[in-house]
């Protein structure tokens, strides 16, 4: 199973970068949970994070990159100095043998509506097809979720479908690579 390569020094359309998440992360995700208290349901998780959580969830960023199995990418402001998390984009459920992988994504509250959602998908799926060599991505997100919705459309996602989920559907957005 192949490793998720090196970023380059600077994955960057200008307006967002992208880098490998860190444990300085951690204080803005905790803000960002407190700020917006229906995050973690819309990540599909049971509660909102503890530090600790994500202390060792950090702790294991870098065995999983090796292994191929999930890279998590911070979206950053390039001219910000502090490098503050402005949100993360999951690459996970990762199948080499068919070069796809799912995508999740979350934006700090006060920067939603301002493209960096759009931006940031778009510069990560250019890196995921282009360096790491994936041919599909796939978003999974709630229907009525239009903000994501338009956000994934705008970075070239298409609908295609929805799968069964533990309470619903969820609908399945795409991109393929073009070879």
């Amino acid at each position: 199973m192949p490793a998720f390569p090196d970023l380059p020094e600077h994955l960057t359309d200008g307006v967002i970068e992208l880098r490998l998440a860190s444990e300085w992360d951690i204080p803005d995700i905790l803000i960002a949970h407190q700020d917006d208290r229906e995050l973690y349901r819309r990540l599909g998780l049971a509660r909102p994070p503890s530090g600790a959580e994500l202390g060792r969830r950090a702790e294991q960023e870098p065995s999983e990159r090796a292994a191929g199995t999930r890279v998590r990418l911070t979206i950053v402001e390039p001219e910000d100095s502090d490098n503050t998390c402005r949100g993360q984009i999951e690459v996970h459920r990762v199948r080499w043998e068919l070069r796809e992988a799912e995508l999740g994504i979350w934006v700090a509250p006060q920067l939603r509506g301002t493209g960096v959602g759009r931006r940031s998908l778009r510069l990560a799926a250019e890196w995921l097809t282009g360096r790491c060599g994936l041919a599909r991505l796939t978003i999974l997100t709630d229907p009525s979720n239009q903000a994501m919705r338009r956000a994934a459309a705008a970075a070239g996602f298409v609908e295609d479908g929805s799968v069964e989920a533990g309470d619903g559907e969820l609908l399945r957005m795409t991109l393929a690579a073009v070879d």
